[in-house]
């Protein structure tokens, strides 16, 4: 009986104690504070936590026979809240635990034991500056976590692009993208980052690294903002990069660089940098390395520009001060752009400001810009505006020479950025553009030409942080046109157009600190007009005419790799590959094989239906780089592109003009392609603030489309008839050293390049200097660039700007000759010759405002000589029989000292 009663009160005490253990209960729409509340009036457990540390989360569930600490584990599971229960109290902490013993060592040698009813609190890190990421978890093996971020300006609240993030224990570093956000992989525990950027105050944060989680840092602005570096290479980025030939331009410094007009232009200071050249003052193409001026990718927000320049060249068609940043490739092109040869200069507009209201601009001799940044909700949407105009037509219509008073040369563009923030998972972007010129200069034609952008960006970072992805349509509209009016009959009007929409998918993966994966697609539907002219006014005998209009779809798909194998290798590689249709409707001439295209050698017309693929074309793009750290302070890169590319630029000038034209590859067109080699050595001097730089690259060329003598390239509907297409290769030396900080800032640069065409062909009428190769137009060996500033006070500073460069190439005439009784002159090989070589050497003298924290807006006056010496360096050479006689004359753009005062405001 005794036994009975005794196994009756075990099983009694059993029950009880499970009744007691396990919990019945539930919550609804109930704060996590509530809940606690709950839980100790349905226990006899007591809480320990500070307020601050629950958010306000409203929470339903129900637990039925569950124990306490399921609950709490469940509880818990999304925030940063550990908590440990010992007796009949709960402790909760945030993130680290509440040990009950000390760690082994804690005392040296000494062995110290804690009773199992002791609770103990153990951090070693006592800092007020620490911030703790991920919650500590005892049972996790994990050593790494990824911590991603987002770095802010600690006034405006904009994001921060650019930046350095370096934790020099690990010599481990990242920089912030262009929406300010980085990401990292760091070991377990306490990890100290160094944000650095010029313009800004070092930051140094202390972080406590649990598991994967963001952070949140603002960052100071320096009190100091000279623009003393105008090339900025973020933390050794320039030495520890895999990217070779990559350039970022600051735009802050390019307000002390003397530029013609007084008007700041990203694009001009880019052609004081190795491998970036125009053929002449005033031209508004960019030879890179060897390639023409159609073989260059320009993006403006992801959309592509066509004509990135205003009035022939002379200024750049984006406002400088709705810039926020310029990156040129020029050697490795990353896998994601595609559809040119030689290079990208990749332009981002300004972002917006989130917190208040601010703005930049500058009134100059014949320009005025403003640019404003505002938020529409604070922090969460902002739009940034801006616009240009310039009022040259009231200063001829002002001038004495009653010729230019009949003239007008004017312009304006506009840009408006909407930026929305969902979420710390999604943002949303859209930009707008616009830019119309106009002008006619003692002339009875005036042109005309546009720019419209359109772009949509949204981004997603998944919940892992570690994969990113951005979705982003673009739309490109670029026409122009000449309306001819004389007093005769023969008066017209002609058009051009070409419309480009494009649909891309990037995806960043960050895999480890081993291996980061870019990968994604594109399309991309061009639309081309060839041209189109009516004639203007009843008595004009202009016959209308139209071109048939081109169509062709350009898609790709690429994946790239950069694939860290230790400390000092590193390989970016990728492949990507793209491919076109040329579609219908339209029409193909077929002509007779190895005979020179004309009408007596077609053999057959060929006719496609709309969307019917005439010819298509494809390949695979390899994009591979290296870099060998051969010191901290010193490496090896090297690189290796293949590129094609599907459109072609149609100029018989040896610049872009207006009137060039743009033309798909089709049946009798081929696509360009080039492989380039590049070989470089970089090195930053740390206690001088030096950066050098050497690079040496080889670049070949095939089908690169050029024309045949007299060609007529408007308004031909057998166009292909007036084409040739060859071989080319270039290669050169690129010297650059530069200073970024100091009194005295700025850099050298220096280069020796070769760019030589080849037009062989079995065919005597397709033949050019006897098939052998013969200098490109764009050809100048030597190209010498000194920028300098010098700072006198925190006030007041010097600029200077010298440019060296050899001639282009010409072709002259060398004698003459009758033929069927009529003298004809007689020219030497095509561009045999130079014209006289190139130098120029403008002065600015620059005046900052008073640094006095509260006024109105902080001021900046540049008083600069454009052309001091005023040499007359010639634009072009031509020659004309003037009876009987060949005469050489030569045109110059600026001859002649060109004075500005420009006064430029910030508030």
């Amino acid at each position: 009986m005794k036994k009975i009663k005794l196994l009756i009160f075990m099983l009694l005490f059993v029950f009880f104690s499970y009744a007691q253990d396990n919990i019945t209960i539930s919550f609804t729409n109930s704060s996590l504070k509530e809940i606690i509340t709950q839980l100790e009036n349905k226990t006899s457990h007591s809480f320990y936590y500070m307020d601050s540390w629950l958010d306000e989360n409203k929470i339903t569930k129900s637990y039925t026979n569950t124990p306490l600490t399921t609950i709490l584990e469940d509880l818990l599971k999304d925030s940063s809240i550990n908590y440990t229960v010992f007796e009949n109290k709960v402790i909760l902490t945030n993130n680290s635990f509440v040990y009950t013993e000390l760690p082994e060592g804690f005392f040296g040698e000494q062995k110290t034991t804690v009773s199992e009813n002791e609770a103990v609190f153990y951090n070693e890190y006592e800092n007020n500056n620490l911030a703790t990421v991920g919650k500590q978890n005892n049972n996790s093996k994990a050593q790494e976590f990824t911590l991603s971020g987002l770095l802010l300006n600690e006034n405006t609240r904009a994001p921060i692009q650019g930046a350095a993030i370096i934790i020099d224990k690990i010599s481990k570093n990242t920089t912030t993208d262009t929406k300010g956000k980085f990401s990292i992989i760091l070991p377990i525990g306490k990890n100290v980052l160094n944000v650095r950027l010029l313009g800004y105050q070092n930051l140094v944060k202390e972080v406590l690294v649990y598991g994967d989680g963001f952070i949140k840092l603002a960052m100071p602005e320096a009190a100091e903002t000279l623009g003393e570096v105008f090339l900025e290479s973020a933390a050794n980025n320039n030495v520890k990069e895999a990217v070779v030939g990559v350039t970022k331009i600051d735009i802050e410094g390019l307000k002390t660089i003397p530029v013609v007009l007084g008007e700041r232009d990203i694009l001009k200071v880019a052609t004081t940098l190795p491998g970036i050249k125009t053929a002449g003052e005033g031209s508004a193409g960019f030879n890179v390395r060897g390639g023409r001026s159609d073989q260059n990718l320009f993006l403006l927000d992801d959309a592509v520009m066509y004509n990135p320049s205003h009035f022939l060249g002379f200024f750049s068609a984006v406002n400088p001060f709705a810039t926020g940043s310029l990156e040129i490739y020029k050697a490795t092109i990353p896998a994601e752009y595609g559809g040119r040869l030689s290079s990208v200069f990749d332009i981002k507009s300004k972002e917006p400001n989130y917190k208040e209201f601010s703005g930049e601009g500058a009134i100059g001799p014949i320009t005025g810009s403003l640019s404003i940044q505002t938020p529409i909700v604070k922090d969460k949407i902002a739009i940034t505006a801006a616009g240009r105009a310039t009022y040259s037509n009231w200063i001829l219509r002002s001038l004495d020479e009653e010729t230019l008073q009949n003239s007008e040369a004017s312009f304006y563009d506009g840009l408006i950025k909407y930026n929305h923030k969902i979420n710390e998972n999604n943002t949303f972007q859209a930009t707008g553009y616009y830019s119309k010129d106009q002008f006619s200069i003692t002339s009875d034609s005036t042109f005309n030409y546009s720019n419209a952008l359109a772009s949509l960006k949204w981004n997603h970072t998944f919940k892992n942080d570690k994969h990113k992805s951005e979705v982003i349509a673009v739309n490109t509209q670029y026409k122009y046109g000449v309306d001819y009016e004389a007093e005769s009959n023969n008066n017209f009007k002609f058009d051009f157009k070409i419309n480009e929409t494009q649909l891309k998918l990037n995806l960043k993966y960050l895999h480890s600190d081993t291996h980061k994966f870019d990968y994604g697609v594109s399309t991309k539907l061009y639309q081309v007009e060839p041209g189109n002219i009516d004639p203007t006014g009843d008595i004009s005998i202009i016959v209308p005419k139209s071109i048939n209009k081109e169509k062709g779809l350009e898609s790709a798909i690429y994946i790239s790799d950069l694939y860290k194998v230790n400390e000092k290798l590193l390989f970016n590689v990728g492949l990507r590959y793209s491919r076109f249709a040329s579609l219908g409707p339209g029409t193909q001439n077929v002509y007779e094989d190895n005979r020179p295209k004309g009408e007596s050698t077609i053999t057959a017309v060929n006719t496609y239906s709309d969307n019917e693929t005439i010819k298509s074309y494809g390949g695979l793009e390899y994009r591979a780089s290296l870099r060998y750290l051969l010191s901290p302070s010193l490496s090896l890169k090297a690189s290796y592109n293949k590129t094609l590319q599907y459109i072609h630029l149609l100029s018989n000038n040896t610049t872009i003009s207006p009137t060039d034209t743009w033309k798909l590859s089709d049946l009798n067109t081929k696509p360009q392609s080039a492989n380039q080699y590049s070989l470089g050595f970089y090195k930053n001097f740390d206690d001088t603030d030096i950066e050098v730089s050497l690079e040496g690259y080889y670049k070949q060329m095939h089908d690169i489309l050029d024309y045949k003598i007299g060609a007529e390239l408007i308004l031909n509907e057998s166009l292909e008839q007036e084409l040739l297409q060859g071989e080319g290769k270039a290669y050169g030396v690129e010297f650059l050293i530069k200073k970024k900080k100091g009194a005295l800032n700025g850099w050298i640069g220096y280069s020796y390049s070769r760019a030589f065409l080849k037009l062989k062909s079995d065919i005597p009428q397709e033949q050019v200097n006897n098939g052998d190769y013969f200098p490109a137009n764009y050809d100048k060996p030597h190209d010498f660039s000194l920028v300098a500033n010098y700072r006198i006070t925190k006030r007041y500073s010097v600029s200077t700007n010298f440019i060296y460069q050899t001639g282009r190439p010409i072709t002259y005439p060398i004698g003459k000759y009758t033929f069927a009784g009529s003298e004809q002159v007689l020219y030497s090989d095509r561009n045999q010759f130079r014209i006289p070589d190139y130098y120029r050497l403008d002065i600015g003298f620059n005046i900052e405002g008073s640094h006095k924290l509260k006024k109105l807006a902080h001021s900046f006056w540049n008083i600069s000589v454009y052309n001091v010496l005023g040499r007359n360096n010639p634009y072009s050479v031509y020659f004309a029989n003037n009876e009987g006689k060949i005469r050489a004359y030569k045109t110059s753009i600026f001859s002649i000292p060109v004075p500005t005062i420009t006064y430029n405001f910030k508030f």
